[in-house]
């Protein structure tokens, strides 16, 4: 049993350790990873194409700030790159701002010169190690006014200023400025457009125009919204840059994001293999910058509050978010999207004191606490990381129609707290661990193939259900396992109120689960009232010879399928209808 759990949680927590193709990245500042101190705002869209991709594909940015397609060779950066390539992987390449510049370390010609040169060295150098490449041309600059050259020039050469539009600090970048005249863009690029497309045409290599998306994007919201793009800072406000900056050709986060996703629906068009890798989220969560926010609960601040008719999406990318978790009842139909090794974790427990010095208690224990009507969660952990302290809640949910998809529940003590009355939760392929009394609360909760592991000797659960209430705990077609040395010192259930219930449907029992299978809590009148059952258990702690006298076994399901629990007044049913937000006037 224990090699059987130990199997379950590998392939239940975790993918498969496979060898995953890898879009390598190389160009420029506008595709580049961007550092993080001080809060710099500023990203590559390459440094946000992860998020915008499955967990299937993995992304390696080479990209570097101010590099030409010359001086990537020339620093034995290419050489790097093309080390690394396997057959199956993609190459993306971009390049073309630097390679306008004057300077000789960096310089290429366009029109058949040395810029389309390096183009192909990368392509069949590329394709000789079995790697297929792609294309793309420059990100528009936001130009927009005049088209002579001098102010083209001088559009070109602000692409090396680092720390504002002015390195003698003749002024500080303004929070309102002036707007340029006219709403045209000016291209700043000329022939260095027209070298990937040519190289890419004479080669027969996916070409993506991201000049054209860019400035499809740019011009079409104007000179002064399409600010909101680009790094302008007002003085004052970031402590990477304390005199702002005023700068057209990189892009913030905002625009990174923006970048990213238009130009991930462009590569799935030209490369119809990496179509099936594409994801869109309104929102990512990410540790490492490459997400529109650093913190879950950021995330969910910034969802619009009662947004009826849609799902807002926000994807968890991998790392441990410490923060402790509130998702108010205002933002309904919410979905959080976890990768593997994303947990959301803290370490507060009951008897922890607040900031008045008084103690949290159970419920002002939780690492979240969800109040959202039509949440859905997918492949996130919830862990409160206290230990073995007494009770310590992981989750706390108070909502309706609320579907836990493939997560996991950490803790000891009480470590997932149904606390919603007349509110259905439904949990599908889920791992939960804990010691005492580790699911309860008032909730009617139907648990689908989940894994239930005790780490302790005590109770699985203590339902409080109220009287009246037709149901309270449903487990259907789970496991539940135990650490070593357990055996026999486990109940299923324990009433936390007089009128518990839980019953477990076809389930798989351990050799922890105590012969009686059933505790009263040293309550004898709540023999009377609880609706203890089982239905068809297997396992070693399935027999039912000592079972407790106030326990049942089931002879027939009838009026106890998981749709009829869920139904409520409104018909939901996740087990078919999956996240699908049902029409309901309130």
């Amino acid at each position: 049993m224990i090699l059987l759990a130990g199997l379950f949680l590998l392939l239940t927590a975790f993918k498969a350790d496979k060898s995953l193709p890898t879009i390598y990245m190389i160009g420029d500042s506008t595709m580049a990873n961007k550092v993080l101190d001080g809060g710099n705002p500023e990203r590559g869209w390459g440094q946000m194409l992860p998020g915008c991709l499955s967990e299937e594909i993995r992304v390696d940015n080479h990209a570097v700030n101010g590099r030409s397609s010359k001086s990537f060779i020339d620093e034995g950066r290419w050489d790097t790159v093309l080390a690394l390539l396997q057959p199956g992987d993609y190459l993306f390449i971009q390049f073309g701002h630097n390679d306008e510049k004057a300077d000789p370390k960096r310089h290429t010609d366009a029109n058949g010169g040395s810029f389309d040169a390096n183009l192909r060295r990368f392509v069949t150098e590329a394709r000789s190690k079995g790697a297929i490449p792609v294309l793309f041309n420059s990100i528009v600059r936001r130009n927009f006014g005049s088209a002579d050259a001098q102010a083209v020039a001088e559009a070109v050469m602000q692409d090396d200023i680092r720390r504002g539009v002015n390195p003698d600090a003749k002024r500080e970048a303004q929070a309102e400025a002036e707007p340029e005249k006219g709403d045209k863009l000016i291209d700043t690029h000329g022939a260095y457009l027209d070298s990937p497309r040519n190289v890419a045409q004479e080669l027969n290599v996916p070409f993506v125009d991201m000049n054209k998306l860019t400035h499809d994007l740019v011009e079409g919201m104007g000179p002064e919204a399409s600010k909101q793009l680009f790094m302008w800072v007002p003085a004052g406000k970031v402590a990477a840059m304390p005199k702002g900056r005023e700068d057209n050709t990189h892009l913030n986060i905002f625009g990174a994001r923006r970048v990213a996703s238009l130009t991930i629906d462009a590569i799935a068009r030209e490369v119809p293999a990496l179509a099936p890798y594409v994801r869109h989220y309104d929102y990512v969560v990410a540790k490492d910058g490459s997400g529109d926010f650093f913190t879950v609960q950021e995330a969910i601040d910034a969802v619009p509050d009662f947004r009826k008719h849609h799902r807002t999406t926000i994807r968890v990318r991998k790392g441990e978010y410490d923060e402790k978790v509130v998702i108010p009842a205002s933002k309904i139909n919410l979905s959080l999207i976890g990768d593997e090794g994303a947990i959301l974790t803290h370490a507060d427990y009951a008897k922890k004191q607040n900031l008045f010095g008084e103690e949290m208690g159970t419920s002002g224990s939780a690492t979240c606490y969800i109040y959202a009507p039509d949440f859905y969660v997918e492949g996130l952990t919830f862990r409160n990381s206290a230990g073995a302290v007494g009770q310590a809640v992981a989750c706390f949910i108070d909502a309706d129609r609320a579907f836990f998809k493939q997560c996991r529940f950490l803790g000891f003590q009480d470590t997932l707290y149904t606390y919603g009355k007349e509110v259905r939760n439904y949990f599908e392929e889920c791992y939960i661990e804990g010691t005492v009394d580790f699911i309860f609360g008032w909730s009617t909760a139907v648990f689908n193939r989940c894994h239930i592991h005790s780490l302790g000797k005590g109770y699985v659960t203590a339902p409080s259900t109220d009287q009246g209430q037709r149901f309270g705990y449903l487990f259907y077609d789970c496991q539940l396992t135990a650490a070593e040395g357990l055996e026999g010192q486990v109940y299923l259930s324990r009433p936390w109120r007089p009128y518990a219930q839980a019953v477990f449907v076809r389930c798989a029992l351990g050799n922890h689960i105590h012969p009686a299978g059933w505790h009263n809590w040293n309550k004898p009148d709540a023999e009377k009232s609880v609706f203890y059952a089982e239905y068809q258990s297997t396992g070693q702690g399935a027999t039912t010879k000592q079972r407790a006298s106030f326990s049942r076994q089931l002879k027939s399901l009838k009026g106890m399928e998981m749709e009829t629990a869920l139904a409520g007044n409104d018909g939901w049913n996740p087990l078919q209808q999956g996240n699908a937000l049902l029409q309901i006037k309130r």
